[in-house]
């Protein structure tokens, strides 16, 4: 889970349950209000009620509890706190458009009296807490967007190291915040800067000293053909050919190390028959060719096929019976032939100029390139030993 989601996740609970905390105390707030203000006017009401009949008595109420004398206006717009009827009248207590308006509306025979309540200081309170309670949302509110903003940076920073991964050192972050977000970005901006121009230097190594070894490689084949002893010139050709082979995977497999795919769509059986095709064989019995799904696959063609051929290759040669077979399955290619199961595990293989012991034929860089185009596509390669037959299989997702 991203750090911005986990972030929302927290701040919608914060939200949430801040509301209802707020929505639960104003509740309750009110609720006693109410019953303060309806116990302390109706008090007031009962006295004035029970001195109606004296004038001046009631007009001294009305000035000693600040009373101010009102019209009568619309009853829909007033809450009604508190009614009793009594046998000539009515009391009733209203709460008026606002909340701190309370009316007073007392009834007797012809005497009617309509007085508003003074500002009650309960109700401010309330309000008071109200608003702090929205201002605390609201700043929560605040500090949740100005996160986003300071963590907006680490997409694009997530995004080019993705891009460096890949070998692409020329996008650059872009990043201007004045933080640490831009020094980690001018820090990985340097550091790709950096490896870019390393991997460039070696390529450039790698090519000349390749040109160099294939120059000498192609002298020393063509001095052979002047030497006259057979088993002299077959030894000659077996070093220079050997010498081949590893400087030719030698580039490969480094060259692997900074090349981009070029993925395209193609068939699995374009891709067995793209790997055939790089290799020399003599009698095509040799290799039997089984399908049962030919299934779609998205990758780069030239290397999938160079990794196949590797494995195919390895069939042939390290086979005590041939023919090998090569079947396509749903999402699987495998190239099964009869052999030994080989005596470490399959990761022992994967690396350069690891091989069995008995088997002198190669460098042991085979399987070490067809792990480094499984893994630059994201596909796994798997390994078998069933019924004395040795299955190397690429799962293509």
């Amino acid at each position: 889970m991203s750090i911005l989601r986990k972030i929302s996740i927290l701040f919608l609970t914060s939200f949430i349950l801040m509301s209802v905390i707020g929505f639960w105390i104003d509740n309750i707030n009110s609720k006693r209000v109410d019953e303060l203000i309806k116990e302390k006017y109706l008090k007031i009401a009962n006295e004035i009620f029970q001195n109606i009949d004296n004038n001046d008595r009631v007009e001294e109420l009305i000035k000693k509890y600040d009373l101010v004398r009102v019209d009568k206006d619309d009853e829909s717009k007033r809450e009604v706190l508190y009614f009793e009827k009594h046998t000539f009248g009515f009391i009733s207590i209203k709460k008026g458009s606002f909340e701190d308006e309370f009316i007073i509306e007392i009834n007797f025979l012809d005497e009617s009296y309509n007085l508003k309540t003074p500002n009650e200081e309960n109700i401010n309170d309330k309000l008071i807490l109200n608003i702090l309670i929205f201002l605390d949302t609201f700043v929560l509110l605040l500090i949740f967007l100005y996160l986003l903003k300071l963590l907006a940076p680490l997409k694009k920073i997530t995004k080019g190291i993705k891009n460096f991964s890949n070998g692409d050192f020329n996008n650059k972050i872009e990043v201007k915040s004045n933080d640490e977000m831009q020094m980690l970005s001018d820090a990985l901006n340097s550091m790709a800067t950096s490896l870019g121009e390393l991997l460039k230097s070696r390529e450039e190594l790698l090519r000349d000293i390749g040109h160099e070894l294939r120059t000498p490689i192609a002298k020393g084949k063509f001095v052979i053909q002047k030497v006259e002893n057979a088993s002299q010139k077959e030894l000659l050709q077996k070093i220079f050919l050997d010498l081949e082979v590893l400087t030719n995977e030698l580039l490969e497999l480094e060259k692997l190390n900074s090349t981009k795919l070029n993925l395209s769509i193609f068939s699995a059986e374009t891709l067995v028959t793209e790997a055939l095709s790089k290799l020399y064989i003599n009698d095509e019995s040799s290799i039997t060719i089984e399908i049962e799904d030919d299934f779609k696959i998205e990758a780069d063609l030239y290397y999938l096929s160079v990794a196949l051929k590797n494995l195919i290759d390895n069939a042939l040669k390290y086979a005590t019976v041939l023919p090998i077979a090569i079947k396509i399955s749903t999402k699987k290619i495998c190239v099964i032939n009869r052999g030994k199961k080989l005596s470490k595990e399959l990761d022992y293989y994967l690396k350069p100029f690891t091989q069995e012991l008995s088997q002198r034929d190669g460098f042991g860089l085979g399987l070490s390139i067809v792990e480094k185009i499984v893994a630059k596509h994201n596909f796994s390669l798997l390994y078998s030993h069933e019924e004395g037959e040795n299955i190397f299989c690429l799962r293509l997702v």
